[in-house]
């Protein structure tokens, strides 16, 4: 599927405000953007919190899964990545940005926001890497922007997931 990017990191690590600021960003241009929000922490979605932030970035289908509860009013016993993809397929959108999902495949972001959180840089696809901190040289096999550089690493981000 083309369009597709996600955004991961660990809790606290900044991924719903990097979410909202793409979806923001892509809407601007005039892309109908979509979002996919994996609630990883257990139970079901609690309220649609984030999904909300992220229609309120301009999000127009914005869904959020956890515990095979994908909140747009659709349930069963497990929903996988691949089923809310081609669900969202449908809709007529330009990008799906995804907050979560680490171990899938498609292009992603990852957010460093401390010394834990270097093990996520051995993950599949990273295109970029944006932290809260100095990572070790040589750590990654791509950009890395430091947090501050957001007119940067959200023009990146544009780019590359245009392209893939």
């Amino acid at each position: 599927m083309k369009n597709v990017f996600q955004v991961v990191g660990y809790q606290n690590s900044g991924k719903t405000t990097l979410m909202e600021k793409l979806i923001q960003a892509a809407a601007a241009r005039g892309a109908r953007v979509a979002s996919i929000k994996h609630h990883g922490h257990g139970g079901m979605p609690d309220g649609q919190k984030d999904s909300a932030r992220h229609q309120q970035a301009g999000a127009v289908i914005a869904g959020v899964e956890g515990e095979g509860v994908l909140q747009i009013a659709i349930t069963q016993d497990q929903w996988t990545l691949q089923q809310i993809l081609s669900l969202y397929s449908s809709f007529p959108v330009d990008f799906i940005f995804i907050e979560g999902y680490k171990g899938e495949p498609y292009p992603k972001a990852v957010l460093i926001r401390s010394e834990e959180d270097l093990p996520l840089l051995s993950l599949s696809n990273i295109q970029c890497v944006i932290s809260w901190r100095d990572i070790p040289e040589g750590s990654a096999d791509c950009p890395v922007f430091r947090l501050n550089q957001e007119k940067e690493y959200l023009s990146f981000i544009l780019r590359k997931a245009a392209l893939d």
